[in-house]
């Protein structure tokens, strides 16, 4: 599928996504949503790919926000439907099964937080700013921003962004758990490569087992969690990649894992 607003390039087994609408600061509308829906889905279905980065095109902005021109127009029952086309977008992130990071610079606004947030990892640039401003707008986020913000900073912080619908900058996002790594804008794609490769180099098995299992314990009671991680850690026994990797350390050398 050829795709008007995305850039894919794949650099060894790492895939890079990136939202390319630099003249409305890669704010979302449907059409761009929709074709992160397909990119995503090829990127799951591909067994050579191992990792995904996800980023906006240009300096300026990750993701500004949905396209206020767009959700202008809409009527209650047509934002419903588009509510539930981003949170389903945000979902499939968050559920594809192989590590994504979100590369940060400028703004990560509204939904552009949102898709951050529904990323496995988020590395921003220092001179990067986050927020939920949905309030200013007489809205509320609707890309799952409310219940992401809260698993991830706590019932505090979501107030805080929700309500008042302040931005905050890299340093108080990395304090509050929204950002991985903070680093200086000339290090960003030094810093978002090193960590792809590395999770592209890791046993693709072991990295679904823990995908899933964080987010299902997260969703779950303690116990249940428990034994989900007990299930995903025996499976990863009838793989050829845990073999290998025991007889790697074993063998002191690095392992060379085939996702099998």
């Amino acid at each position: 599928m050829a795709f008007r607003n995305l850039l894919l390039a794949d650099r060894g087994a790492v895939r890079r996504i990136t939202i390319h609408r630099p003249d409305k600061l890669n704010a979302l509308d449907r059409e761009t949503i929709n074709e992160l829906h397909v990119a995503f889905d090829q990127a799951r279905h591909d067994d050579a790919v191992r990792a995904v980065v996800l980023a906006g095109s240009g300096e300026k902005a990750f993701v500004a926000g949905a396209d206020i021109g767009e959700l202008s127009g809409l009527t209650a029952q047509q934002a419903q439907s588009f509510s539930r086309l981003g949170q389903a977008l945000m979902s499939k992130i968050e559920r594809l099964g192989k590590p994504v990071i979100a590369r940060i610079q400028g703004f990560a606004l509204g939904g552009g937080m949102e898709l951050a947030m529904s990323c496995h990892l988020r590395v921003a640039s220092d001179k990067a700013r986050f927020g939920q401003p949905e309030i200013n707008l007489g809205l509320i986020p609707g890309f799952g921003g409310t219940q992401r913000l809260l698993r991830l900073a706590g019932r505090g912080a979501a107030l805080e962004l929700c309500l008042t619908g302040r931005p905050i900058d890299a340093a108080r996002a990395r304090e509050l758990g929204i950002v991985t790594h903070v680093v200086a804008p000339e290090n960003l794609d030094t810093e978002v490569d090193a960590l792809a490769d590395q999770l592209a180099a890791s046993a693709p098995h072991a990295l679904a087992g823990i995908l899933d299992a964080v987010l299902h314990g997260g969703e779950s009671a303690i116990d249940v969690g428990l034994d989900y991680e007990t299930q995903a850690f025996a499976l990863c026994f009838a793989t050829e990649d845990m073999r290998e990797g025991t007889r790697a350390f074993l063998e002191r050398r690095k392992p060379a894992f085939a996702g099998r």
